[in-house]
């Protein structure tokens, strides 16, 4: 008897949102709003089909990496179940666990690509929404696809995390507004910048409490080439990064207001940096604060974003 055969029809529908992993889906779908908003703020174009394709193109891409992820990496999730694992770092269980097969989740990850890839012709074809279009789609896709799955793996070359900070960062906002326009405004670069480096932060503490497992799974991600102080030094730059370069975007034409908006996430990330100096990550329980600390501080910056474009203009 199967799997599924032997569960009743609403586990496995819980099985599937635990493995969909829903929640996260707000570190891609936060930037694009901020890219819309940009578009609309900026140049008074607002397109509702382009947008809602376009969330759906990132949800789907999103999907399709977290799909992969959780049949590429059985072994160090397994290990990481017994060896420190939290809320936010271990995948979603669901493969290890057996509440669903691997082989379905590995469906699931090809369905989720080709309805990306029939998306993006949708927009391309339909609106002619710019030469760029299919390639910036291409450059997600692949980044995804490719970040636990063989032969690239990038997450075990050391730079899964700098295409996180691109793919969760500045391709969602430079996507978004080039749907709505046709262009990529400079400004763009400036914004996306802060929320790349908190986003690289996200993925970066996740892999503390995996450390262990992906040490002896010899998974060679970030933390396992640094090592757990030298990762705890990467984390606190890439926070002064966020800061910084926060500062700058505001100094490239952001209205001052922002600042006041971002003051909370910077509240949060300087207590982060101080948690961090003071090695926190090696209490468990602690640990889980901090990751979700982190990504409450991704959030928090496209948010105050979004605030200030929204009710200030550019």
């Amino acid at each position: 008897m199967s799997i599924m055969e032997k569960q009743p029809l609403i586990a496995i529908a819980r099985a599937w949102i635990q493995l969909s992993r829903i929640p996260f889906h707000s570190v891609g779908v936060m930037p694009f709003l901020l890219g819309t908003v940009l578009a609309w703020k900026m140049d008074g174009v607002f397109s509702l089909p382009l947008f809602l394709l376009g969330v759906t193109a990132v949800i789907l891409i999103m999907l399709s990496t977290y799909y992969t992820g959780e049949y590429c990496d059985i072994v160090e999730d397994k290990l990481s179940a017994s060896l420190g694992r939290n809320a936010f770092s271990g995948g979603s269980q669901v493969v290890v666990k057996g509440l669903l097969p691997y082989e379905h989740a590995k469906i699931a990850s090809y369905a989720a690509l080709g309805l990306t890839v029939a998306t993006g012709l949708v927009i391309q074809l339909r609106y002619n929404t710019g030469a760029l279009t299919i390639p910036l789609g291409v450059v997600g896709i692949v980044s995804g696809l490719f970040y636990s799955k063989m032969p690239i793996r990038w997450v075990a070359k050391g730079v899964g995390e700098v295409l996180i900070g691109l793919c969760y960062g500045w391709l969602p906002v430079a996507v978004a507004y080039y749907l709505q326009t046709g262009t990529i405004a400079t400004i763009i670069h400036f914004i996306s910048l802060p929320i790349a480096c908190t986003i690289f932060n996200v993925i970066l503490i996740n892999e503390f409490p995996d450390h262990p497992a992906d040490v002896i799974a010899k998974k060679s991600n970030l933390l396992v080439r640094l090592g757990k102080a030298r990762g705890a030094l990467l984390y606190i730059a890439m926070t002064v990064a966020g800061w910084v370069t926060f500062l700058l975007s505001v100094l490239q034409g952001l209205p001052g207001v922002a600042l006041v908006y971002y003051a909370p996430v910077f509240a949060v990330s300087f207590i982060l940096v101080i948690m961090m100096g003071r090695k926190s990550y090696l209490n468990r329980k602690m640990l889980q604060v901090m990751c979700g600390l982190t990504i409450a501080t991704n959030l928090g910056t496209s948010l105050a974003y979004i605030v200030t474009i929204w009710t200030k203009g550019l």
